[in-house]
């Protein structure tokens, strides 16, 4: 077997980030967006606008209305 078909296998049983934010359509109305890291790699900051950022290279994903939430979901 190769390293990338190994690889593979592992990518099967990785986890995936989903940033749910509120819709313009209404309160009970959510919008997600997949991420590419788990939920703890990212810092929410709440204000006027809601921002959520990743931890290591600092990059802002989201800039906007709020509240937002990370959740984690399995592939």
């Amino acid at each position: 077997m190769s390293v990338s078909k190994t690889l593979d296998l592992f990518a099967c049983d990785r986890s995936q980030s989903v940033l749910r934010t509120p819709s313009w359509l209404g309160p009970d109305v959510h919008e997600e967006i997949e991420l590419a890291l788990e939920p703890g790699d990212y810092k929410i900051t709440p204000g006027d606008r809601w921002t959520v950022v990743e931890l290591k290279t600092g990059k802002t994903v989201y800039s906007g209305i709020g509240p937002v939430q990370i959740i984690h979901v399995t592939a």
